[in-house]
């Protein structure tokens, strides 16, 4: 007995969305990060992208846990002496919310090239409205 392995021509992508209101950020980047990879499918394959399409709507209102809204912070570096810019969460959460909820997200992915493609089917916005509304997407609960 052979293990089944998917290929490109019989991958089916869904599309899904994640209401990230009230609920805690790493709870809401795991449920997103497992579906983008597909990892919630019985066909998952490791080496390719048989994951689904993942929209999170209301990511200005996603709750962190303890003391992190002060402590956690977002480090960037523009590659000049002295580009280090430094935001704590607080700061994410009322400017960039999206950014902060990509970044989630994106650490739980994959490195390399498999990673990138992954991060391309993930839509984040602050608020309740959303563009793809097109491909009906399924609502995805959290635990």
């Amino acid at each position: 007995m052979n293990t089944y392995m998917e290929n490109q021509n019989t991958v089916k992508h869904n599309w899904y969305i994640i209401d990230a209101e009230g609920k805690n950020l790493g709870r809401v980047a795991t449920k997103a990060a497992t579906v983008l990879r597909g990892k919630h499918k019985p066909t998952f394959t490791p080496h390719m992208d048989c994951g689904d399409y993942v929209i999170i709507i209301n990511a200005g209102k996603v709750n962190l846990t303890g003391n992190k809204l002060n402590d956690k912070m977002y480090y960037n570096h523009s590659g000049y002496p002295g580009g280090l810019r430094e935001r704590n969460a607080k700061l994410m959460l009322e400017k960039y919310p999206e950014e902060m909820v990509e970044r989630a997200v994106k650490g739980m992915l994959p490195k390399g090239r498999l990673g990138r493609q992954l991060f391309t089917k993930l839509y984040v916005y602050a608020g309740s409205e959303y563009e793809q509304v097109a491909q009906k997407p399924v609502a995805l609960e959290i635990d």
